[in-house]
C-alpha cells in the first residue's frame, strides 16, 4: 500500500533497527481517513471468501478492525487484555507476552460473539514477534471457527511474527513490510525486490 508507505517514509519516527513510532497517525493519533483506506485495502485482500467477524486485540488494533468491519458490513470483535466485571465467566483465552512492554497477560473473548459458524479474519496494526496474533489465532481455533486469514497494516519481516503463523498454517498480508530499518532509513519488502530485479537485469 504506496499510501502508507509514504506516510511512514515521512512521518514514521525510528527509534532503533526494531522501534517504529508511528504514532502521529496511526496508534495514539489515528488519521481516520487512512484507518478507513486500510479496512477497505483489508476487505479487498480478504474479501473473496465469506467473513462473519473481524477479530483484534486491545488497544491499537481496534481502529483497523473496526474499519475493516465497516468495510466487510460485518462486526468486529476486540480480546480484552484485562477481565472485566462485565465479562461473562464463559471466555475463550490465551496467554500473550508483550516483548514492548515486557510483561504477559491473559487475553480474553467472550463466548457469545465467536462461534464454530464464524468465518474470522484477524486485523493488527503490527507484526514483529507475532506472540499477540499467535494467541487471537489460538482463540479462533478453541472457539471452533474458521480463520481466512491475518491481515496487519506494519510489518518487520527481519523478525519472527510471520515464520510462525505461516508454521500454523495461516494466511497473511501485511500493507508495508519492512524489510530493515535504522534512525534515519528505513526498506521496505518491495524495495528489495525492485532493486535485486534492477540489479539482475543489469548484469
Amino acid at each position: 500500500m504506496k499510501l502508507l508507505q509514504e506516510r511512514i517514509r515521512e512521518e514514521g519516527l525510528i527509534l532503533s533497527d526494531k522501534v517504529l513510532k508511528v504514532d502521529s497517525f496511526l496508534n495514539h493519533q489515528v488519521d481516520t481517513q487512512l484507518a478507513l483506506s486500510i479496512g477497505r485495502e483489508f476487505a479487498q485482500i480478504f474479501g473473496s471468501k465469506p467473513i462473519t467477524k473481524v477479530l483484534t486485540i486491545e488497544a491499537s488494533g481496534i481502529q483497523f478492525a473496526m474499519a475493516a468491519g465497516i468495510a466487510l458490513n460485518v462486526p468486529f470483535i476486540y480480546a480484552k487484555k484485562k477481565k472485566a466485571v462485565t465479562l461473562p465467566e464463559e471466555v475463550y483465552s490465551a496467554q500473550v507476552h508483550s516483548f514492548t512492554r515486557q510483561e504477559t497477560y491473559q487475553i480474553s473473548v467472550s463466548r457469545n460473539y465467536i462461534s464454530p459458524e464464524d468465518k474470522v479474519l484477524i486485523v493488527d496494526d503490527f507484526l514483529a514477534t507475532g506472540a499477540a496474533l499467535v494467541g487471537l489465532v489460538d482463540i479462533v481455533k478453541e472457539a471452533g471457527a474458521e480463520l481466512v486469514g491475518v491481515g496487519c497494516v506494519i510489518e518487520k519481516s527481519f523478525q519472527e511474527g510471520r515464520g510462525l503463523l505461516e508454521e500454523k498454517g495461516v494466511r497473511v498480508h501485511s500493507l508495508a513490510r519492512i524489510a530493515s530499518m535504522s534512525p534515519g532509513e528505513i526498506h521496505f519488502i518491495e524495495d528489495e525486490f525492485r532493486v535485486r530485479q534492477h540489479n539482475s537485469q543489469n548484469r
